[in-house]
């Protein structure tokens, strides 16, 4: 198991399955990752195992590296194959809680009319989030990663294909939540958000940079919040640009609308 999240036992079972579906899931296979996969995603050098108690260190960080290029690989697999599908996908990824599901169900509810949408949900138990989902009408599957903490190139190469997407459109990838590890997992993506909220730390892109370094935009989530909230508009900006200066922002609420227009605007952006 990983030492840092628990990923990666070599029996860990990932299923795959569509809503009204879970007593019969339409996949399942074991979690390749192994004792090996790392997690903590740093230069040998500063690896934190200790090399006497882990005689094979060097196995170790060679496994991870193994890992991450069969990935990245897949990675590139599923982006062409969405390219020629039409497919923008967008992997969504957050810390628990930051509203992803919330903005995903009201997206839905206010573009289906005019794009088409694909959606892979992520999490560890549960079809919750599908079934949520599911109720806008929108072709979704959960991939329940077990104590896996990410979505991968492979996950998703598999849920693609129990989607059937046959029209151009969006998929919408919503990932464990999580603000380390997926951070790591190329999926194929054409864009990544991170949805951050005021009821988190403004000092969020500073404590996990992996994340915001690799995203193309921040959507920072319950701006009706602020007034009740020790949360730092300016600072949480500041801080995300120290670490990706190319980040694009957008501040709204799902809960009131407000600043949603943005975010479909920018949607649409990706279709013209």
């Amino acid at each position: 198991m990983c030492d840092t999240c628990g990923c990666g036992q070599p029996d860990d079972a990932v299923i795959i399955q569509k809503p009204g579906q879970e007593k019969e899931p339409t996949n399942s296979y074991s979690h390749d990752h192994t004792h090996a996969h790392g997690h903590h995603h740093e230069p040998a050098s500063h690896h934190h195992h200790d090399h006497d108690a882990h005689p094979h260190h060097e196995r170790h960080i060679q496994v991870e590296q193994d890992i991450l290029r069969k990935n990245n690989i897949l990675a590139e697999r599923n982006r062409g194959y969405l390219e020629a599908k039409g497919l923008m996908a967008l992997n969504l990824v957050s810390s628990p809680g930051s509203g992803k599901t919330s903005l995903l169900e009201q997206t839905l509810k206010n573009m289906q009319t005019r794009h088409q949408f694909y959606v892979i949900e992520g999490d560890q138990q549960t079809m919750n989030d599908a079934e949520r989902i599911h109720k806008t009408g929108t072709p979704v599957v959960q991939v329940n990663t077990g104590q896996g903490c990410h979505l991968d190139a492979s996950m998703v190469q598999k849920a693609m294909k129990e989607l059937d997407m046959q029209k151009p459109g969006f998929l919408m990838i919503e990932n464990v939540g999580n603000l380390v590890c997926p951070a790591m997992f190329d999926l194929g993506e054409s864009k990544r958000v991170v949805i951050m909220s005021t009821t988190e730390g403004d000092d969020k892109p500073v404590k996990y940079p992996s994340m915001f370094e690799s995203a193309d935009l921040c959507i920072i989530n319950k701006t009706d919040l602020l007034p009740y909230v020790d949360f730092d508009l300016e600072k949480a900006r500041n801080y995300a640009s120290q670490v990706n200066h190319h980040l694009e922002f957008l501040e709204l609420s799902v809960r009131t609308g407000e600043g949603m227009d943005g975010w479909y605007q920018w949607l649409e952006s990706l279709q013209a």
